[in-house]
């Protein structure tokens, strides 16, 4: 026989009973607006149904109107309800699974990440405008961060806003308040290799959907432009059809983006200083080379209990001198297509050393010719512009560049940056390994990109392996790196 359910037992059943349903009809929400979100990429017409049911969801949720309207910007939006911007900021970071799952929450989150993807992926089809552009860009930027990163970090190793929204995130998966949300930082190394270079894609698409001449002849039009690895890209492919006020826009344009990416490089670059102290040279006996503490010490048997006073017999200084053996960087860049990002990085990285004392920095770019752009290794600029981006890939006619510039082979180091994709492989792999004999510090770079991704000849990927130099790939960091440990 069935016991008597008491009031307490019903009312507990009860209040399982709601929130179960609560549950159901949170993810019933959720599912509706994602499913919205796959029609509009994929189809591309509007789903009625679809569309009435999520702007009730979102009007619901006391959400404005405008999240499901594709041509508004996530910067507009964020003018109009400055309270969405905290929101945006590490929207998608994996969130922490302990205690129970706020299911509103997730509805709400929902609403927010569908808004960022339609805008960034549903790119339509035409002719675009430097204005349409902009607002990609700037769109763009809200999906890094809503990722955990620092606006165009994914395109193109930028830091910065895009647009009057953007803030710059204190790092990978925490607000700019510092709370974080709660949630973990991401897995750059796994989402930069597969988010960044789709992104990249996508706005060099539009890029070339773009008038790009007609813009850059409009000065108004050119400065709604941001430059980006992709703008960068074509201008560069471009640049010896421009003339007049298009191409002084475009040079602006160019300058702009490479003396942004030389900041960010640079500061990579000075976080620890080249050459070891050098003690066989007496330290300058000059106030700030003073050591304090080291006096004190050495003089301690000196002080007077009575007077309370320490006596100093002699006065320590610091080392500040460092070794400086002079150092020969040789850098050899594909500049065929495929390789625009490390010809731009490296040209950049290149001018970067060159500043550095005794290290001479010499620079060649190849495609089926060689180019010596040693003359102009100091001005990034100036170098890309003498760069003509294209063509098959020759690396023997750089090497019979760089062969004569290694004078003496332990004091050298060449960096090769290519994808390997060569003409005559087995000729130049044999060069490289003479010059990996001889002593030279020979650094093969498959990408030096700022998502990462690079495709590497496997043949030439296995040969370097054996060889016991590893190509190099990845973010520019690595290279970076390797630099400074054979320049210390």
């Amino acid at each position: 026989m069935t016991e008597p359910t008491t009031a307490e037992e019903t009312t507990e059943a009860a209040t399982a009973a709601g929130q179960a349903a609560a549950t159901t009809t949170h993810d019933n929400r959720r599912q509706v607006l994602y499913w919205r979100l796959l029609a509009r990429l994929f189809d591309r017409e509007e789903q009625q149904t679809l569309e009435s049911a999520s702007l009730a969801v979102v009007e619901d949720m006391g959400l404005p109107a405008a999240l499901l309207d594709p041509q508004t910007s996530v910067d507009s939006l964020v003018q109009r309800h400055p309270g969405l911007a905290e929101e945006f900021d590490g929207l998608m970071v994996p969130e922490d699974e302990d205690g129970d799952r706020d299911r509103a929450a997730e509805v709400r989150r929902a609403a927010l990440v569908s808004k960022v993807l339609l805008n960034v992926f549903d790119c339509g089809s035409g002719t675009v405008t430097a204005g349409q552009l902009a607002r990609w860009q700037a769109d763009a930027a809200w999906l890094e961060r809503a990722l955990g990163c620092k606006p165009g970090e994914l395109r193109g190793g930028r830091t910065g806003g895009h647009g009057p929204g953007a803030r710059a995130t204190a790092g990978p998966g925490v607000s700019p308040t510092g709370t974080g949300g709660g949630r973990r930082t991401p897995d750059l190394s796994r989402l930069i290799p597969e988010i960044g270079p789709e992104l990249g894609s996508i706005e060099a698409g539009l890029v070339k959907r773009m008038h790009l001449r007609e813009v850059l002849a409009d000065p108004q039009l050119a400065a709604k432009l941001t430059p980006s690895m992709s703008l960068i890209e074509q201008l560069l492919r471009d640049k010896n059809n421009l003339s007049g006020v298009a191409l002084a826009n475009a040079k602006a344009l160019i300058r702009r983006f490479v003396d942004e990416v030389a900041q960010v490089l640079r500061t990579q670059v000075e976080k620890s200083t080249v050459g070891a102290l050098d003690r066989s040279v007496p330290p300058k006996r000059v106030f700030r080379n003073l050591d304090l503490d080291r006096t004190i010490w050495k003089n301690l048997t000196n002080w007077s209990p009575e007077e309370e006073r320490l006596y100093v017999d002699r006065l320590y200084y610091r080392h500040t001198a460092r070794k400086t053996t002079p150092q020969r960087l040789i850098v050899v860049v594909d500049q065929s297509g495929s390789m625009v990002d490390s010809m731009v990085n490296c040209t950049i990285l290149a001018s970067i050393f060159a500043g550095l004392p005794k290290v001479d920095v010499h620079l060649v770019a190849y495609d089926t010719q060689a180019l010596d752009l040693t003359p102009w290794v100091h001005d990034p600029f100036e170098t890309l512009l003498r760069t003509n981006l294209g063509g098959g890939t020759d690396g023997t006619v750089a090497m019979a560049l760089a062969q004569p510039k290694v004078a003496e082979p332990r004091n050298t180091v060449v960096v090769w940056i290519s994808d390997f994709y060569e003409w005559r492989g087995e000729q130049l792999f044999e060069s490289m390994a003479g010059l990996h004999r001889s002593g030279v510090k020979f650094i093969p770079v498959g990408s030096v990109t700022s998502s990462g991704r690079g495709s590497v000849n496997p043949w030439f990927r296995e040969r370097f392996k054996d060889q016991g130099t590893p190509v190099i790939s990845g973010h520019i960091r690595k290279l970076v790196q390797e630099l400074k440990t054979f320049l210390a």
